[in-house]
């Protein structure tokens, strides 16, 4: 089982690569209802990682999704647009998929 990242912008996508989790940049509400179908007809995906602000843009599907499906888990981490502190909540995310401290 894997994770998939749906990202706004590509530095987040960079930075999810290096610990090993692919995904796709998307900016219009049909590029990330589009990403979320292929997410969800992908057997191996087991989470999608979703940046706040595409969750904000898609939120109905995304909250249809969540109530509606078992499977894969949808889980909304922190982007530059965000207002939490991107780099440590990024750092936290890395090290427990990772297993290491940055």
């Amino acid at each position: 089982m894997k994770f998939y990242l749906i990202s706004d912008n590509i530095d987040t996508q960079m930075g999810m690569r290096l610990a090993g989790i692919e995904g796709t940049v998307a900016h219009s509400v049909q590029e990330v209802e589009a990403a979320l179908d292929r997410a969800f007809a992908d057997e191996s995906i087991a989470a999608v990682l979703m940046t706040e602000k595409l969750v904000k843009l898609c939120g109905e599907k995304v909250y249809y999704l969540k109530l509606n499906r078992s499977r894969p888990l949808i889980v909304e981490i922190p982007d530059r647009h965000g207002n939490s502190s991107v780099s440590e909540a990024i750092e936290r995310y890395v090290g427990e998929a990772v297993g290491i401290k940055l």
